[in-house]
């Protein structure tokens, strides 16, 4: 019988035209190309140009997934009456940046928030435009993972700066039922605050700001402590997976492809093993974009269509893990859908 559920029906990506190489970061700090490949899995990732903003990759990737939608229209009539957008790193501290994009792709006054729930953001963001679509508060949403940490990161931490990426991925979702292609069917969630202090990013936050004290340089890029994220990372995505997949009554053997968070080449490979998943059924795009935070699961959607990977029907798993500590799964089967 079939229930009430989100519909993904558009999906857009975007990244800045820059690529950095891991020979160009090796000839910046203590590393090479060699090192960053056997630690990680990247290649190559994209960093936005100097004054280009969360935002403005947040509305090239949201116009994308509109038109990806058939659902772009000028006078902003198209329906969407909610928009999220999951970032780590915002324009600003205040506003949000969704009423800025959502007013700058044309959809006029509609709800927009964003979420903070580091590189689980879009899993996140998923889930709340997915419950009140069911609930009815609105019958189409844009969501959208955006980020650009390149002003965040340390250059002389090659434990950070080698990582991540700036990018944007958005799916647009409508009012649907479970038995269309395309519907978001479960999505589990979960975090330990305990962990917190593995990573993020301490300067600047109201904590440093009440103390009359300027938060040291370093306080202001983003620290991890990998040996323990690495290890939390695999155990709660496969945990988190384990338990979507018991809610919608799937084996492993049944699940066509699982999308992670695209943090680490080394970690997926864990997760699948945890799961007993072959890595085939793996989708990977970190070699090429690197670990772009809340961004990377639509990114990684994007580049598998884009690809033919993805056949209408497939069951998919997407998992994620990131600071907080949060970390989420959603299990979604996929609708035809034709990048823009």
């Amino acid at each position: 019988m079939s229930t009430p559920a989100a519909v993904l029906t558009g999906l857009g990506a975007y990244v800045p035209p820059r690529v950095v190489t891991n020979d160009e970061l090796s000839r910046r700090m203590d590393t090479s190309d060699a090192w960053i490949v056997r630690r990680t899995g990247i290649r190559q990732r994209h960093w936005a140009e100097p004054g280009v903003a969360t935002s403005d990759l947040a509305v090239e990737a949201g116009h994308r997934a509109l038109k990806s939608a058939g659902a772009e229209g000028s006078d902003g009539s198209d329906g969407i009456g909610l928009v999220v957008v999951a970032t780590t790193t915002p324009d600003q501290q205040c506003p949000a940046v969704a009423p800025d994009v959502a007013a700058r792709l044309g959809l006029g006054t509609v709800a927009a928030l964003d979420v903070g729930a580091g590189c689980t953001g879009f899993v996140y963001a998923l889930a709340t435009a997915s419950a009140a679509l069911v609930a009815g508060y609105a019958e189409r949403a844009l969501v959208i993972g955006a980020e650009t940490f390149r002003p965040f990161l340390n250059p002389a931490d090659r434990g950070t700066a080698v990582i991540f990426g700036d990018g944007a991925g958005a799916v647009t979702l409508r009012r649907g039922t479970t038995d269309e292609a395309g519907a978001v069917l479960t999505v589990d969630l979960g975090s330990d605050g305990t962990l917190k202090d593995l990573v993020g990013i301490p300067g600047n936050g109201s904590r440093h700001r009440s103390t009359g004290r300027p938060p040291h340089p370093d306080e202001q890029y983003l620290f991890m402590h990998g040996k323990e994220v690495f290890v939390q990372a695999v155990r709660r995505m496969a945990q988190s997976s384990t338990t979507a997949l018991a809610q919608v009554g799937w084996s492993v053997d049944e699940v066509d492809h699982v999308v992670g968070h695209q943090a680490n080449l080394r970690i997926l490979h864990a997760v699948a093993g945890e799961l007993g998943l072959p890595e085939e059924r793996l989708v990977r795009h970190v070699d090429r974009v690197g670990n772009t935070s809340a961004a990377s699961i639509p990114l990684a959607l994007a580049d598998a269509t884009e690809r033919g990977r993805l056949r209408p029907g497939d069951r998919l798993l997407l998992t994620a893990f990131g600071a907080g500590l949060a970390w989420g799964s959603a299990a979604l089967t996929w609708p035809g859908i034709t990048l823009a």
